[in-house]
């Protein structure tokens, strides 16, 4: 998790001093935060509008809670014929299997049969068998979504008992969409959905860039990173879980395994897009140290640092020049 660090804006004796706005709303199940600056106090105030509007939008096409959105109608044709999607919906599943396939199955947006398995065996409170991951593995990989886009519109295709789970990546790709509408009236602005995934657009008045705190996996901070026109997604294996037969099973799952992960990790990506790091990061928790810190390197334009609860860290070799990372000391005792 992030924390923004406190800056001073404006500037004695300048004629006409910035003015930062923050705001807070909830979206997507979560807390969207939102601070812009620029010189126009009631032009900030519609930018800000404006992005609301415009997660909003998005998030009643996306949300597999809302029985009346795109991705739920397709999730309910599962089987059937193909279902007319609207563009950006088909934009963002097509990137989502590009980004599946690149990242070896690691990030899926099919993993939906698997979510719900997890989700009924929490309330049960009993573990799966073996037979249940395997049937609920069946229904998962990119091969189980085709997009198809012509001239007369999109369509997208879902097989038999398939399901999509987009709550990966359509964060990201929420932010992607509203950083390139902010507007002239915006100068800079910190978009962060639940501070997991962030859009850091220019700079804060008198400073180099915006200042975030890292939360380490347990207790306390890791490090402050700077970002300037940088994109962050922030993934802890065990930001959310559930105890079944006496064990912490996270929400994040290993798409080839069936399996959630239970090593306490925290993994951050940052990159020129929400969409890339978002789908990154949750592929650097599910391979670990050496595979995933070494898909990110050879990913252009994107860094990556893999915090574990007992101390130790991976990054990338352009994680600190990148962020201007400045490591904390692990709280005494």
């Amino acid at each position: 998790m992030l924390a923004l660090l406190g800056l001073c804006v404006g500037c004695a004796g300048a004629p006409a001093p910035p003015i930062e706005l923050s705001d807070g709303s909830y979206a997507m199940g979560t807390l969207l935060e939102l601070t812009l600056v620029g010189r126009d106090r009631a032009a900030l105030a519609e930018a800000r509008d404006a992005v609301v509007e415009e997660v909003e939008r998005l998030e009643a096409m996306l949300s597999t809670w809302r029985p009346d959105s795109e991705v739920s109608r397709l999730n309910a044709a599962a089987g059937g014929s193909p279902v007319p999607v609207d563009a950006e919906v088909a934009e963002l599943l097509a990137r989502s299997l590009a980004l599946s396939r690149a990242t070896r199955g690691t990030f899926d947006v099919t993993v939906g049969p698997l979510v719900a398995l997890w989700v009924g065996a929490a309330a049960r409170g009993s573990l799966p068998t073996e037979e249940m991951i395997a049937a609920a593995r069946a229904r998962v990989g990119p091969d189980r979504l085709a997009v198809l886009v012509e001239a007369d519109g999109a369509r997208a295709t879902l097989a038999e008992g398939s399901a999509i789970d987009l709550g990966g990546v359509a964060k990201g790709y929420a932010l992607d969409r509203v950083r390139v509408h902010l507007g002239d009236a915006v100068d800079a602005a910190l978009l962060s959905f639940g501070q997991s995934s962030t859009w850091a657009v220019g700079r804060p008045p008198d400073a180099s860039g915006w200042r975030l705190l890292a939360r380490a996996p347990g207790d306390g901070f890791s490090g402050v990173l700077t970002l300037r026109d940088q994109a962050l997604s922030v993934s802890g294996s065990l930001g959310q879980w559930s105890e079944i037969e006496g064990r912490r099973f996270g929400h994040v799952l290993d798409p080839r395994s069936g399996w959630p992960l239970i090593r306490r990790r925290e993994a951050l990506v940052v990159g020129g897009d929400a969409t890339e790091a978002e789908a990154l990061s949750k592929a650097v928790l599910v391979l670990g140290p050496e595979e995933g810190i070494a898909l990110v390197e050879r990913w252009p334009g994107a860094e990556a640092l893999l915090l574990d609860a007992d101390g130790r860290s991976w990054r990338t070799r352009g994680w600190d020049a990148a962020t201007r990372y400045e490591e904390l000391p692990a709280p005494a005792g």
